[in-house]
């Protein structure tokens, strides 16, 4: 005659089950935080990217704009479209008010 084994099975309490509960869903779900914060992180990374070089394009295009407009007010381009126009310079309708 075999010996039968009795396998004794332990009996886990309410509270150890959730503990052993919240251990494998923080096990599984942690990991799955990690990448997913990790790729967010990438992504808003190259956004900001993104932006940063839309602002040095439209910073070095306004530099440009500033330079046109220093250009088209210089004394010489209004002496330039006055002639144009038909207009002439006359120093003697010239009055300088001091204060």
């Amino acid at each position: 005659m075999a010996k039968r084994t009795l396998k004794k099975r332990v009996k886990m309490s309410r509270f150890e089950r959730l503990i052993t509960t919240f251990a494998v869903v923080l096990l599984v779900s942690a990991p799955l935080t990690i990448v997913f914060s990790k790729a967010t992180l990438a992504k808003i990374n190259f956004e900001v990217e993104k932006v940063k070089k839309e602002i040095n394009n439209q910073t070095k295009t306004n530099e440009s704009l500033s330079m046109k407009i220093n250009e088209l007010a210089s004394l010489d381009k209004i002496e330039e479209v006055a002639k144009e126009q038909g207009l002439s310079y006359n120093n003697d309708n010239i009055k300088n008010i001091d204060e």
